[in-house]
């Protein structure tokens, strides 16, 4: 490389992130799995033990998470044969990845989306971190998964998928004058005139197709198996809701529902996208776990045209009322360093192009 030549910055596709396991910043402790390697993310697999813990916790500049992990460690669990993790419980779980950035490399994690539609609270956690789910410059060293099923009992194993990485270099983040240019060309959402303001909002659909708004998870449930597709029955674990005359719902404290956006979100190929919190202020609950938009997702070249975002909804302390077309979240969009070779959707095989209001793939189709 010239000196005139400078490294592209961005969110990393599928071949770049293929050369970091290739050159060993990227370790792995068994070979990959198949898809692991998503268009701008890479799937990462539990280990084969989980430390049941007392109590959540970081471990600071001064410290290792092996380090701390001695003081609020309450057992181990073998994953090697599987594992039921029950709710209202906090295990950690070292992964089978490990890195070794270079310096010019960062990291950000989020849950996948089956696991955010389950209600498994998942953060990845670095020694000698601050924060969840950051991974800084340069990180040497293993990485932990915290994980706490809300609503429903999983089934696990050394192996399984719970959570996600993206490595960025550089600042990629679009500005609002770059979205409306790129909304202007590509039609990023399915909306006459997009609110942009640090993102596009996205809004909730309390109208619903043939009646249907959402799901509202059932308590005392069976088990889940995070590794097996399309094979629970909707009614043993999920109460649909169905539209009202007023278009509102009143989330209830410490419920958990599934719902969708009123708009069809499009990343085309050459960006990669996430959900955030739209304001904290706004409102008294927290929308969507699983934050990443892989490039291709609703886009018409790879199989779909435009797909709703589901919401994983739970409201906090008090009963709140939500209103169809309330802000709920906002797309943030970062450039690639490049184009990936495969795209989300027809190329992978993927769960949710195209989708509507849908369970995770755990579930079989729901039928009014």
């Amino acid at each position: 490389m010239t000196p005139s030549q400078t490294v592209p910055k961005g969110i990393l596709p599928a071949d770049e992130i293929e050369a970091l396991i290739a050159s060993g910043a990227v370790a792995l402790a068994a070979p990959p799995a198949e898809t692991q390697v998503q268009p701008a993310s890479l799937d990462l697999r539990l280990g084969k033990v989980a430390h049941r813990l007392r109590a959540s916790f970081l471990p600071g500049p001064s410290h290792t998470v092996a380090d701390r992990l001695a003081d609020v460690a309450l057992h181990e669990i073998d994953l090697t044969r599987g594992a039921v993790l029950e709710t209202g419980c906090v295990y950690l779980v070292p992964l089978l990845e490990t890195l070794k950035l270079p310096e010019d490399l960062a990291a950000d994690t989020n849950p996948k989306s089956s696991t955010g539609r389950l209600d498994v609270f998942t953060r990845v956690i670095t020694d000698r971190s601050r924060v969840f789910d950051k991974v800084a410059q340069g990180y040497s060293g293993p990485l932990y998964l915290e994980i706490s099923p809300r609503t429903f009992p999983i089934l696990v194993r050394t192996g399984s998928r719970l959570s996600q990485i993206r490595f960025r270099r550089g600042d990629a983040r679009l500005s609002d004058e770059d979205l409306a240019r790129l909304h202007a060309r590509e039609t990023l959402v399915a909306s006459a005139e997009p609110r942009i303001e640090g993102g596009i909002s996205v809004s909730v659909d309390l109208t619903g197709q043939d009646g249907l708004v959402g799901f509202r998870a059932k308590r005392h449930t069976g088990v889940v198996d995070v590794d097996h597709v399309g094979g629970l029955d909707v009614e043993g674990f999920w109460e649909p809701i169905r539209a009202v005359k007023d278009a509102r719902l009143i989330l209830d404290p410490d419920e958990f529902y599934i719902l969708a956006s009123k708009e069809a979100v499009h990343v085309p190929p050459d960006v990669a996208a996430e959900m955030v919190p739209f304001d904290p202020l706004v409102g008294e609950f927290r929308v969507h776990y699983a934050g990443f938009f892989d490039p291709g997702f609703g886009h018409a070249g790879s199989g779909g045209a435009g797909s709703r975002a589901v919401l994983e909804v739970r409201s906090h302390d008090v009963p709140f009322i939500i209103e169809d077309g309330q802000i709920v979240g906002r797309l943030v969009y970062e450039h690639l360093a490049g184009t990936p070779p495969k795209l989300y959707g027809a190329d992978l095989k993927s769960n949710y192009q195209g989708q509507g209001l849908k369970l995770s793939k755990h579930f079989k189709p729901y039928k009014a």
